[in-house]
């Protein structure tokens, strides 16, 4: 259960949410996206969220492109811009031989490039992230690196639930969930 949870978050900063498992940093980014509804408080957001939650949200029947077709519409993309977003995202994750391939076939690390690409999708100014990359080999760990670098550098707020440590080191800001409360570490 969350208790007085109170978060700032600015354009252009990386932000770690750490905490001990069932500490309710999971629910934290449910309540900023609008799946859940805080039972007090005030809350406030951009005009544009992307999430990207620890379950990938995709279809098994449906392709990877037809993923980017559909979550791209559902933000109010066009068919151009949705193509163009789509090729940008499999180039910089590095999944593009997969765009015409059914999501059951996928491997756990590609579903999850798949997860985050939707997340971005429509460039969203505040983008959650539930443990993106824990199923992510070194190279493509490194690649979302370069790619939420690139986004802060555009003005986009990230926020990412990590376990590891040497995550935190790559935030701006470094926040620790415990016992419901919320505090700043760095």
């Amino acid at each position: 259960m969350l208790r007085g949870v109170d978060l700032e978050l600015f354009p252009g900063q990386i932000v770690a949410l750490v905490g001990e498992n069932g500490a309710g940093k999971s629910t934290l980014l449910r309540i900023l996206v609008g799946l859940e509804t805080p039972d007090l408080g005030e809350l406030r957001r951009v005009e544009r969220v992307g999430y990207c939650p620890q379950e990938a949200a995709l279809y098994a029947r449906l392709t990877v492109r037809e993923h980017f077709r559909l979550f791209g519409s559902a933000v109010g993309l066009s068919v151009e811009q949705i193509n163009q977003a789509a090729e940008e995202l499999l180039d910089q994750l590095s999944f593009a031989q997969y765009a015409d391939s059914v999501t059951d076939e996928l491997s756990l690390g590609t579903k999850a490039k798949l997860n985050l690409a939707l997340a971005l999708l429509g460039e969203p100014r505040l983008v959650l992230l539930d443990e993106p990359h824990a199923s992510f080999d070194w190279d493509t760990y490194l690649r979302f690196w370069e790619l939420a670098k690139l986004r802060r550098q555009d003005g986009t707020c990230i926020v990412i639930v990590s376990h590891r440590t040497d995550d935190t080191e790559l935030c701006d800001q470094v926040y620790n969930l415990s016992n419901g409360k919320l505090g700043r570490v760095s």
